[in-house]
C-alpha cells in the first residue's frame, strides 16, 4: 500500500510551486499526493500532480481591524475542522505545509490529530504562518540559511534549498549564451501583481535612457497587467523596443534560461529559479514587507556574485539603465554573473526534501 503525503499551500505561484516540484518527487517514489489548498489555486494548481485538490476555508488576520481579525480566526476555525475531517478520510503519513495562512488549519489539524508534519520555509525570513507553527511542526525545510524567526528551533531546521518544477529543471539544461558583440540582448521583466505594476510604470523610462544603438538591440519580454498593456506597449513602440507584453507567461522558465539579463522581485521562487537556471539578474525586492524577506532573498545572489540588487524606495529610471549599459558595454559580467548564480542552485532540493519527508514517515512508523 502507497504512502499518503498531504500537501498544503497557500494559492499563490510562490507558494505552490515548490509544492508541485515536491508532488512530482513524492510520486515518483510511489506516494499518493493530495493538495490542500485556497481557491486561488485555479491560476496555478490546473496542473498539479496531486489525486485531489482540497479547498480549506482560511484567511489573513489584520492586526489592524479588530472585526477583520475575529472573522479572520471564524474562517481559519471553520478550516480546521475542515481540514480534520481531510485527514480522517485521507489518512496520510505526512503533511507538509509550503506557508500562507491556507497552511495553518491543515497543520494544527496534522498536530492535534498525531500526524507528522514538516514545514517549508522558501524564504530567508520566517514567514507569520510558519512562524505560528514552527513550534508544532515535526520538522522545517528551509530553502536559504533563515536568519530570523527560527530562534530556538535550531535543530528542527534542515537546509534543502526551494524545490524547482521539472520545467525549471528542464531549462536548467540549456548553458548561458554570452552576449555577442553586435547580437540581440535578450532581457526579461517579470513580477507578481505588484511587481508587474511597478515594472510596467517604471522599466520605460529606464530603457527610454537607453542609448538608441543599444535599444535597436534589445529583445524584450515582460509581464505587465492586463490593464497596463496598452499604456506599455504604447511607451515601447514609442522608443522603437522590440516587446512582447502578456500578464502571465506560462513558459517562463524557459524564456528566463532565453534570457542574457532578467529584472524582477525577488520571491523565493523567482530567486531560487534564478539559481537554478543561471542568470544574471537585477532584483528589486518588494518595500514594505514586514520581515523584508525578498532583500534576505536578494542577498543570497548578491553575495554570490549572480545579481545586482536596488531598493524601489526613490528608485530613478537612470538608476537601471546605467547597470544595464555597464553590462551590455561588458559582457563579460553578465557571464560571470551567470556562472556565480547557477552555483547558488541546487536542482535536488525536490529530493532532499522528499527525503526529509520520506524519513518522517518512516520514524512515525517505527515509533508506532
Amino acid at each position: 500500500m502507497s504512502k499518503v503525503a498531504l500537501l498544503t499551500a497557500g494559492g499563490t505561484g510562490g507558494h505552490l510551486f515548490p509544492a508541485q516540484a515536491l508532488a512530482h518527487a513524492l510520486n515518483e517514489r510511489g506516494w499518493e499526493v493530495h493538495l490542500a489548498t485556497d481557491g486561488r489555486a485555479t491560476q496555478y494548481g490546473h496542473d498539479f500532480p496531486a489525486e485531489s485538490i482540497r479547498i480549506i476555508p482560511s484567511a489573513t488576520p489584520s492586526v489592524k481591524n479588530p472585526l477583520l481579525m475575529v472573522k479572520a480566526a471564524l474562517k481559519l476555525a471553520k478550516g480546521y475542522f475542515v481540514a480534520r475531517s481531510t485527514i480522517k478520510e485521507l489518512k496520510p503519513d505526512v503533511v507538509v505545509g509550503f506557508g500562507g495562512y491556507p497552511t495553518v488549519p491543515p497543520m494544527l489539524a496534522a498536530r492535534t490529530m498525531g500526524v507528522p508534519s514538516c514545514l517549508h520555509e522558501q524564504n530567508g525570513v520566517l514567514g507569520r504562518a510558519n512562524r505560528f507553527l514552527a513550534k508544532g511542526a515535526s520538522a522545517i525545510a528551509a530553502s536559504f540559511p533563515i536568519i530570523k524567526g527560527a530562534e530556538g528551533l535550531e535543530n528542527k531546521v534542515t537546509l534543502t534549498g526551494n524545490p524547482v518544477r521539472p520545467m525549471v529543471e528542464h531549462a536548467a539544461k540549456q548553458a548561458f549564451e554570452p552576449l555577442q558583440d553586435e547580437g540581440e540582448i535578450r532581457v526579461v521583466v517579470f513580477g507578481g501583481s505588484q511587481g508587474a505594476r511597478f515594472f510596467s510604470e517604471y522599466m520605460p523610462g529606464a530603457f527610454g535612457r537607453l542609448s538608441k544603438e543599444w535599444r535597436d538591440r534589445i529583445r524584450l519580454i515582460q509581464q505587465c497587467r492586463t490593464e497596463d498593456l496598452m499604456k506599455v506597449k504604447v511607451g515601447y513602440r514609442e522608443l522603437g523596443l522590440s516587446a512582447e507584453l502578456a500578464p502571465f507567461f506560462s513558459d517562463m522558465p524557459q524564456k528566463i534560461a532565453n534570457a542574457h539579463l532578467v529584472i524582477c522581485r525577488s520571491g523565493a521562487s523567482s530567486v531560487s529559479e534564478l539559481a537554478a537556471i543561471g542568470r544574471p539578474s537585477i532584483l528589486v525586492p518588494l518595500p514594505g514587507a514586514l520581515d523584508q524577506d525578498q532583500k534576505a532573498n536578494a542577498d543570497v545572489l548578491v553575495k554570490a556574485g549572480g545579481a545586482w540588487v536596488l531598493e524601489q524606495r526613490g528608485l530613478k529610471p537612470n538608476d537601471i539603465s546605467d547597470i544595464m549599459e555597464d553590462l551590455f558595454a561588458n559582457p563579460e559580467k553578465l557571464t560571470s554573473a551567470a556562472q556565480a548564480a547557477r552555483a547558488e542552485g541546487k536542482l535536488d532540493a525536490a529530493d532532499r526534501l522528499a527525503d526529509l519527508v520520506v524519513g518522517l514517515a518512516k520514524n512515525a512508523g517505527d515509533v508506532s
